[in-house]
């Protein structure tokens, strides 16, 4: 007959150890898309590494890493476009980076609070902090690389034609329209209404380039 206390202590048991064990975290550079998710799995996996996550721009792996295996690592990451960090400063950066990219383009959920105290309390640093260092090392303000990539999105967005501008602006946190207007006119020349027209332009040129003529 199956003793379910001790079954249960056991599992309980083999619980506590998982949580104990501290796994090892590494640190990618250039590391957004989930295709980079793909490429990093690879690597892992073609030197016998376990990995037990695997996010944009950070990993945690199973194993230490021998001085051989960084570099094979380093070396498999570099081919592919990606860069292995040591440095703090940089490590820091790249997860406002990586944060920044996944509230924009993978996120549906909009931040309870203001941008920059949700920043400080995912990073458990001073925003003032983050602020001034993201600018020293990048040349630009968190707040403009923010949003150029919001009016990456909205292209995205207009683009796939799924969505209206009113939509877009609701989506993308936007207090009206006419905010993400004004904003994408400021960073693109056009505002989004002409951008659309020129992908429905563009688009309707391509169908009559490839629409057979009359009589043939």
């Amino acid at each position: 007959m199956v003793n379910y206390n001790c079954l249960l202590f056991k599992y309980a048991y083999l619980g506590y150890l998982y949580l104990k064990i501290k796994f090892l975290k590494i640190f990618i550079k250039y590391m957004v898309s989930v295709r980079c998710k793909m490429v990093v799995k690879a690597a892992l996996k073609e030197l016998g590494l376990h990995f037990i996550v695997v996010d944009l721009g950070e990993v945690e792996i199973m194993e230490d890493l021998s001085s051989e295996q960084r570099e094979q690592l380093k070396s498999a990451l570099h081919e592919q476009g990606l860069e292995l960090m040591d440095d703090k400063r940089s490590i820091l950066i790249e997860k406002i980076i990586v944060t920044i990219v996944e509230l924009v383009h993978y996120s549906d959920e909009v931040p309870k609070t203001n941008f920059s105290d949700y920043l400080s309390e995912k990073l458990n640093h001073n925003y003032t902090y983050l602020a001034n260092l993201f600018s020293e090392v990048q040349g630009t303000t968190i707040e403009h690389f923010m949003i150029a990539h919001k009016i990456e999105r909205i292209k995205e967005l207009i683009i796939y034609d799924e969505l209206n501008i009113t939509e877009i602006a609701h989506k993308m946190n936007y207090s009206s329209v006419a905010h993400l207007s004004n904003q994408f006119k400021k960073m693109t020349g056009v505002t989004p209404t002409y951008f659309r027209q020129l992908k429905d332009k563009r688009r309707k040129t391509f169908e009559e380039i490839g629409a057979p003529e009359q009589g043939q």
